[in-house]
Formats: C-alpha cells, sequence, structure tokens
C-alpha cells in the first residue's frame, strides 16, 4: 500500500500543492491511504481466489517449462486490473450521482468554487494513480511469490 500512497502524498505535500500541516495531511493523508488499502484488499482476494481455482493452469505452465513466476502472472494476469474497477466507477459518476468529499469539505470550509473544483481533481488523480501503482506492486510480488498466504505458498511449489 505505502507504494501506491508514499508517491501521491510526496507528489502533493512536496510541489507545495497543499500546505504540510496537519488541517491538510489528516484527511488527504486518509483519503488516500484508505484507497489505497480498498485497492491492496480487492487484489489479494481476487488474485488469491484465481490461485486457488485455477491450479491446474499453474501446473500446467510449470509443466511447459515456464518458471515459477510466469507460470503465477498467467494465472493472476487475466483479473489483475480488476481491483480498479470500483474506483474507476466512481470516478466516472463524481458530481453527477454523488457529491464528492473534498469539493464539499473545502466549500464548507470557506474555499471558492475553483479552490473545490482543484482539491477534489487532486483527490481523484491521486487515488487513480495511486490504486495503479499499487496494485501492479501487489501483483508484482504476488507473481514472485513474496506475497502468498500459507496454504498458496505450500501448494505453489516451483
Amino acid at each position: 500500500m505505502a507504494s501506491g500512497a508514499l508517491p501521491v502524498l510526496a507528489v502533493v505535500y512536496l510541489t507545495g500543492t497543499a500546505p504540510l500541516n496537519g488541517f491538510s495531511l489528516i484527511p488527504i493523508g486518509s483519503i488516500v491511504v484508505g484507497n489505497m488499502m480498498t485497492a491492496h484488499t480487492l487484489a489479494g482476494r481476487r488474485g488469491f481466489a484465481a490461485l486457488r481455482e485455477n491450479l491446474g493452469t499453474y501446473e500446467a505452465t510449470l509443466a511447459v517449462g515456464l518458471p515459477r513466476r510466469r507460470a503465477i502472472w498467467m494465472v493472476v494476469e487475466p483479473i489483475a486490473a480488476e481491483p480498479l474497477v470500483p474506483t474507476l466507477d466512481s470516478t466516472r459518476t463524481v458530481g453527477l450521482v454523488t457529491l464528492p468529499g473534498a469539493f464539499i469539505g473545502v466549500l464548507l470550509g470557506g474555499g471558492t468554487p475553483l479552490q473545490a473544483g482543484a482539491s477534489q481533481l487532486l483527490v481523484l488523480v491521486g487515488i487513480l494513480v495511486g490504486q495503479v501503482v499499487t496494485v501492479a506492486v501487489f501483483n508484482r510480488l504476488m507473481a514472485a511469490a513474496k506475497l502468498l498466504p500459507d496454504d498458496l505458498r505450500a501448494r505453489l511449489r516451483p
């Protein structure tokens, strides 16, 4: 999760887009980290389920001489982007179906509509970029057998 959250927070604060203080760090950090947790959890649940359901595919790829990393990736690749779907769907409806939290927060805090829109855009882009990085790193670590539950680690021996 840190692989997605830290770069986003670094860009936000090191570029001066948001002041580095508790009033901005807590809400922005919470939003970013919370969304990275969601993507990480979905990637794990879907990826581990795919490996459990497709042990035959894993064994077949090993049988034709592919290395363990590639065999795991062959099973996980078709569902690799699924953890991003909920965020992509909610991003499509921002402002049409739902009222975005950062936008409303800035308005209620006395900001202008332009500031509110800019902050909401920053949050949405940060979430999307961070989740892509989080899921990509998770999938690479899963393919390398670094992030496997004990039952899969025992079954997916090279």
